[in-house]
């Protein structure tokens, strides 16, 4: 069974995240860039999949500028046996990279197709679940656990009331979310092998594809810095504040 593996680019977690000055977009100079953290867990899935014999081919696949490459050769160091780079340099929104996604799928024809929950910088949680409107297949977001069952899925999934457990018949996609595992990381040893793995690129008009966002993005604001607090004397004032001055009583 093949396995794609859908990642995305973005900023590191660890980095304080700068708006331009005239807040136009978030300020990428000199900023360090790594792969989406759930991106990562469902590379991890995606290999452990492939060490328990369940799968035969891991390929990992992203959208994005050519610098995320970068990003493609941390997964083959990770354990994917090839990539495919759909090149573009157009802001990509959630259906867009779903669209160019559903044709590397239909190229490929996976079993299974695994991607992070959500990404850190958008926070959208909505390319997987578009991809299967898209395809056609049975989804199974949230993954906190995946088991395989002869030929179908059981994947546990979080949701408001505690855990639910769905079982999904293959082709399927399943999105990870962050009880999944703990991704490995990459051994130097591996890491050199990366670099001569195959790395297929390609273009949406390739694929037939337009990903160019229909969203215009007007302005970019960073949090409001947050207030000092401070120390009442009784509690009838602490009530008063919360009733006159946080209007939430």
């Amino acid at each position: 069974m093949k396995v794609l593996v859908a990642v995305k680019r973005v900023i590191d977690y660890n980095v304080k995240i700068r708006v331009k000055p005239d807040l136009s977009d978030v300020d990428l100079t000199n900023v360090k860039m790594a792969m989406n953290p759930f991106c990562e867990i469902a590379v991890e899935e995606a290999v452990r999949l492939k060490e328990k014999g369940v799968a035969t081919e891991v390929v990992a696949v992203t959208v994005g500028p050519k610098a995320a490459q970068e990003q493609l050769r941390t997964a083959l160091a990770l354990g994917a046996d090839r990539a495919i780079h759909v090149e573009t340099y157009e802001r990509v929104e959630s259906l867009g990279a779903a669209k160019a996604l559903a044709k590397v799928a239909e190229e490929e024809q996976p079993g299974l197709v695994i991607l992070g929950k959500q990404a850190i910088d958008t926070d959208n949680n909505q390319t997987g679940q578009m991809l299967a409107a898209l395809t056609g297949l049975p989804q199974g977001t949230f993954a906190s656990e995946v088991k395989v069952e002869g030929e179908k899925f059981q994947v546990t999934r979080e949701v408001d009331g505690g855990l639910q457990t769905v079982e999904l018949s293959l082709p399927a996609i399943i999105t990870t979310d962050l009880r999944l595992n703990e991704p490995r990381y990459a051994k130097l040893p591996d890491i050199m092998k990366a670099k001569k793995k195959p790395l297929d690129v390609k273009t949406p008009a390739d694929l037939g594809v337009e990903v160019a966002s229909k969203v215009k993005l007007l302005k970019v604001e960073p949090p409001a810095e947050r207030q000092g607090g401070v120390k009442v004397g009784s509690v009838d004032e602490l009530v008063d504040k919360l009733k006159n001055e946080a209007k939430v009583l």
